[in-house]
């Protein structure tokens, strides 16, 4: 895709696709670069900060003879995921409102 992508979209794509069903990185990886052109390099810093800020929790489960790492949603990242729609909402509003010619005057 054309437009970039910021590393706070990325971490809201992250708590959205983990909030439907617990995944592990490569999947999660994949799943984000339907519209962000990014690297798993640049995937597992991110999940790891979302981990430390107590918005995802890990677990292993063996898959095919190897341990696999599932990241799966916390209570606190379910409310960050909340206010993250809110704020995208908002966001998403606004920039059509720009692109429509619907600005008010504030």
């Amino acid at each position: 895709m054309y437009f970039p992508t910021s590393s706070v979209l990325i971490e809201f794509l992250i708590l959205a696709i983990v909030d439907r069903q617990d995944s592990y990185g490569y999947e999660i990886s994949q799943t984000v670069k339907l519209i962000a052109n990014i690297k798993e390099s640049t995937l597992y810093p991110i999940l790891k900060k979302l981990q430390k800020a107590g918005y995802l929790t890990t677990y292993s489960r063996e898959y095919q003879g190897r341990q696999r790492k599932y990241y799966m949603m916390t209570s606190e990242g379910q409310t960050h995921l909340l206010f993250l729609k809110e704020e995208w909402q908002a966001y998403q509003t606004r920039v059509n409102d720009i692109i429509e010619g619907r600005l008010d005057d504030d």
